[in-house]
């Protein structure tokens, strides 16, 4: 197992899995193996396995740390594969046990925002920034949905200034505060924020599209 956890640390997803599999012990009684099976599998984008082994880590007696993950991590799961009930049961399921933090309403506005939810998406934007009022992750994505709507731009691009401040090479966002330049009609500050952006995040999709939307525009 410590073979295992070393190459999943270092990221080698697909040596990591082999390596647990290979693990001489049963999940049911060692629920940490679920649980590196689970994120492994997530890290591969085989979501259905990854499912089969987060559930078992939810419902096991495994530290509270690890059940934390395992549900945000399933969240995910649902989010990005559009099953958003499913996405906002294991949120909501959190914040029932107790563990309110920006992280889970971050992850709850995406789902809503996912589903054109624009102002259910921003309330939870602004209570997680009620909780943690410098995490860079809220306020990316509270600035890029003002953004995106074309409503308040001003909050908007103070907020994508200061998570870029906090993380200067993050493609997401740097991608959020080009949109904000854009729909503000700052269209060559915008396209030279993507162009570093696709530097630093060639195969992000967004990142791609904006930047045509902002060239041909």
């Amino acid at each position: 197992m410590k073979d295992a956890i070393r190459l999943y640390r270092e990221r080698k997803y697909e040596q990591a899995l082999a390596a647990f599999l290979n693990a001489h012990v049963e999940t049911a009684e060692y629920p940490e193996l679920s649980y590196y099976l689970g994120l492994c599998y997530t890290q591969l984008e085989r979501y259905d396995e990854a499912v089969l082994y987060l559930e078992q880590v939810v419902t096991s007696e495994i530290g509270f740390a690890q059940v934390y993950q395992a549900r945000m991590v399933l969240g995910y799961i649902y989010a990005v594969t559009n099953r958003h009930r499913l996405a906002e049961f294991e949120f909501n399921q959190l914040l029932e046990e107790g563990y309110e933090s920006a992280k889970v309403f971050a992850a709850l506005a995406y789902v809503a925002y996912s589903q054109k939810n624009t102002s259910e998406a921003v309330a939870h934007l602004e209570h997680a920034l009620s909780l943690d009022p410098e995490n860079s992750n809220a306020l990316n994505s509270l600035g890029f949905v003002l953004a995106d709507q074309g409503i308040h731009l001003g909050r908007a691009l103070n907020y994508c200034k200061r998570a870029v401040a906090k993380n200067p090479r993050n493609p997401a966002y740097l991608d959020s505060l080009a949109w904000c330049y854009f729909r503000g009609g700052r269209r060559n500050d915008a396209k030279e924020i993507l162009k570093r952006a696709l530097a630093l995040g060639p195969d992000v999709p967004a990142i791609r599209e904006h930047l045509r939307i902002v060239t041909e525009g």
